[in-house]
């Protein structure tokens, strides 16, 4: 399977080469999920054969393109950065009680928590064991990493505190939690290509708001887009009781109007599996202001990311790396 690039590169070639890497990535991923122990092989290749876009991986292979893109350490850190995240994926699931994951029954609802748990962990030391051939930095960039993730999903669990703008949390959380490791990708990419540290560092810093404009964009989504147009269900966070941006803007302390006090009391109080009650909070929310306010939230994450893209030489990857700040914008409505 070779994963789908999200967007239409402005250079042929260069999007050629990079879905030939890619399929090299897809390769290693199921070579290093294959363990002694049957089980592990079975649940650690289960998610992976769902497919993805393999997002993480495709930014660390543009941004190698500011070295020398064929350095064989570069697949080795795209494959690193895909196990992380699919590790993530595996302990998401069972902190969510999740069923489905990519359109498969998820590890944790198949087998049972603890199996996914350790599925996770072991994709983990997979991934630590091919950083570990890359050198001490890339450990130490891996380890402040895993360190910013745990710290968001810790602040996502037990939520605001006493006092702290919900908004402001929300926006730590998705830094911390998505923003991280999505900033990690770029900077691997340059690092082990050998492109020059001020290279890595800008990357790192655009990728970091691209990720965070990504995430936002798909709250959006959730709310703005049908089910033709995305490709998912609307309202799926709005079931799980999830608050995402527009939600937590239309919840900000204000005084509110007739259609606010409904669309609060659905939000926070009425049973959203209720198709009906759903609907109607939908509807509300899409002719709210919070929509139009996470737009621009969006739009601001973009074009954060857009302006430290453009800082970097003028290369086919700058162009497909700006083209992606399109995308994300263009996704959104």
């Amino acid at each position: 399977m070779i994963p789908a690039v999200p967007v239409d590169f402005p250079d042929s070639a260069l999007a050629a080469e990079i879905l030939d890497d890619l399929a090299r990535v897809e390769a290693w991923l199921s070579q290093t999920a294959h363990p002694d122990d049957e089980l592990l092989t079975e649940a650690s290749r289960h998610l992976i054969a769902a497919g993805g876009k393999r997002f993480r991986a495709m930014l660390v292979l543009l941004a190698a393109q500011f070295g020398h893109p064929n350095d064989p350490r570069v697949i080795q850190a795209a494959v690193a950065i895909e196990l992380t995240h699919l590790a993530t994926l595996f302990h998401d699931d069972v902190m969510d009680e999740a069923e489905v994951r990519r359109g498969h029954p998820s590890v944790n609802s198949r087998w049972s928590n603890s199996v996914a748990i350790l599925t996770g962990d072991f994709l983990f030391a997979q991934a630590s064991r091919i950083l570990a051939d890359l050198g001490p930095q890339a450990v130490r960039i891996q380890a402040e990493t895993f360190n910013r993730l745990v710290a968001g999903q810790l602040a996502e669990t037990i939520g605001p505190r006493p006092g702290q703008d919900t908004l402001d949390h929300y926006m730590h959380v998705i830094t911390e939690k998505t923003g991280s490791l999505i900033a990690t990708s770029g900077q691997f990419g340059a690092l082990f290509s050998g492109a020059p540290a001020e290279v890595a560092d800008r990357i790192a810093v655009a990728c970091e708001q691209l990720g965070v404009a990504w995430q936002l964009s798909d709250d959006v989504i959730d709310i703005a887009s049908d089910s033709a147009q995305s490709g998912k269900t609307p309202g799926t966070d709005l079931r799980q009781g999830v608050h995402t941006l527009p939600v937590l803007y239309a919840l900000r302390p204000g005084a509110p109007s007739d259609a606010d006090r409904r669309l609060r009391w659905l939000l926070g109080e009425a049973d959203l599996t209720e198709e009906a009650l759903l609907t109607e909070a939908l509807a509300l929310l899409r002719a709210h202001p919070a929509l139009a306010e996470s737009r621009a939230q969006v739009l601001s994450w973009a074009q954060g990311a857009r302006n430290d893209f453009m800082a970097l030489p003028d290369a086919p990857a700058r162009a497909a790396f700006l083209a992606l700040c399109d995308f994300v914008e263009k996704r959104t409505g």
